[in-house]
């Protein structure tokens, strides 16, 4: 039997203690599929009480995770403190101690990554973050390994449980997007301040990490298109449930002729897609790749086990290689070898295509929809669908919404530049991107 992989833990919140729990209660079936033990050698957190709570004298305990790096010399260190500060620098002191790293972390590896996967390359360890991204679903795992053969054409996935809540709830219970935000805070899928889920963010970090296992690029989340959900409104929810679509955050990334799009935003969605038909705070991920076609990965995004359970995955990986050879890692930190990383340019969300919902206020009167329509037509672009709702009595306004066929942004936008100019439209457009996803 070879000998243990050692392993040290920085960080006892959620995930933390679930994978203290996994470790544990598994540790039997964990050494028999990776042939050796995955020994916890040491737990940090600046609350010392609890740290020795969970260790209940099992290994030794500390406030700092620095020294418990320094002293304890692990194989690998578990980062689940979160954040950007501390977090970095201890990433960059496990690597230069010469351990590799196993984080659920996106947001770190999404604005410092380049660094850190640089570091960790010259320093021959890895870090391995199957738990970052839509946490206990396989998707980094499936993206580095399983679907090597393929070249991949885009990944669409909903990878924030709470947004995906929200929407849920505003669906199906017609709620305003304040009430069910509160919702989602009282059952605790939101924090108290829940910016980083509603504003797209967390889910722009996590789609950045995807684009550069996809396509082999380092990670560039500054270059990412992202808006949230906190400007949805109910009535867009009923619009487009009428026409056919779900509203969900989309995180997406496809490859171009020219370079790669990257985006978040709330996105129209075929209710017939399986990807509509994610309620409630669970994930999906939609890949799609040359040979193998459509594969989707469906499962929990968050969640103290769910979490531990792709950071324990890790671990086995790193528990499988052979010790006696030295080597660290059998497959690439991003998929690709290292000296086949491209910088690949991101598209601005001006040149990137889509179909779109566009609603708004127009005087009931003939001659309108005309009006709009050649709007449209002199940019290039077509009309898939329309649905007028009827004015109140009295009153000379009407609701139109349209959607188009798949169009370059910039010229949507040049088109509805067009179309306030009209004295028929009444309001600037609310507009919301269309992806079939076929």
């Amino acid at each position: 039997m070879a000998q243990s992989l050692r392993v040290a833990l920085a960080g006892l919140g959620t995930v933390g203690t679930g994978v203290y729990a996994v470790l544990t209660r598994n540790a039997e079936i964990i050494q028999q599929r990776s042939g050796r033990c995955v020994e916890l050698v040491g737990l940090a957190d600046l609350d010392l009480e609890k740290a020795r709570a969970l260790s209940q004298g099992q290994c030794p305990v500390f406030s700092d995770a620095m020294v418990m790096l320094r002293e304890l010399k692990p194989d690998v260190v578990v980062e689940l403190i979160g954040g950007y500060g501390f977090a970095r620098e201890l990433v960059l002191a496990a690597i230069d101690q010469g351990c590799s790293v196993v984080t659920a972390n996106k947001a770190l590896l999404a604005v410092h990554g380049r660094e850190l996967f640089d570091r960790a390359q010259k320093a021959g360890v890895t870090i391995d973050f199957e738990a970052a991204v839509a946490g206990g679903i396989p998707i980094i795992k499936a993206l580095r390994e399983g679907l090597t053969a393929n070249q991949i054409e885009w990944v669409a996935g909903i990878i924030n449980g709470t947004t995906n809540f929200i929407l849920s709830e505003m669906r199906d219970k017609a709620l305003s997007f304040e009430d069910a935000l509160a919702q989602a805070q009282a059952l605790g899928y939101a924090e108290a301040d829940p910016t980083f889920d509603i504003e797209g963010i967390d889910a722009a970090h996590k789609i950045t990490l995807i684009a550069s296992l996809a396509f082999g690029m380092p990670v560039n989340f500054q270059a990412a298109h992202v808006e949230g959900i906190s400007k949805l409104g109910s009535q867009d929810i009923a619009y487009a449930e009428q026409l056919g679509y779900r509203i969900k955050l989309v995180g997406l990334t496809r490859r171009r002729e020219h370079g790669v799009e990257l985006r978040v935003h709330p996105t129209l969605v075929p209710s017939r897609q399986l990807l509509a038909n994610v309620e409630g705070a669970m994930n999906a991920v939609l890949v799609k790749g040359d040979a193998v076609g459509q594969t989707l990965y469906y499962g929990k995004g968050a969640g103290s086990e769910p979490t531990a359970s792709a950071v324990i995955a890790d671990l086995v990986d790193l528990a499988r290689l052979n010790a006696s050879t030295g080597q660290t890692t059998s497959v690439p930190m991003l998929s690709y070898q290292h000296e086949h990383l491209k910088d690949l340019a991101v598209l601005p969300i001006a040149d990137c295509e889509t179909g779109f919902y566009i609603r708004l206020r127009v005087l009931d009167q003939p001659g309108v929809l005309a009006d709009i329509t050649r709007a449209l037509a002199d940019g290039g672009i077509s009309i898939d669908a329309f649905v007028q709702k009827a004015p109140e009595h009295g009153m000379r306004e009407a609701e139109v919404v349209l959607l188009t066929h798949r169009c370059i942004e910039r010229d949507l936008r040049l088109a509805i530049s067009r179309m306030v100019q009209l004295p028929s439209v009444l309001n600037e457009p609310v507009t919301l991107r269309v992806e079939d996803l076929a």
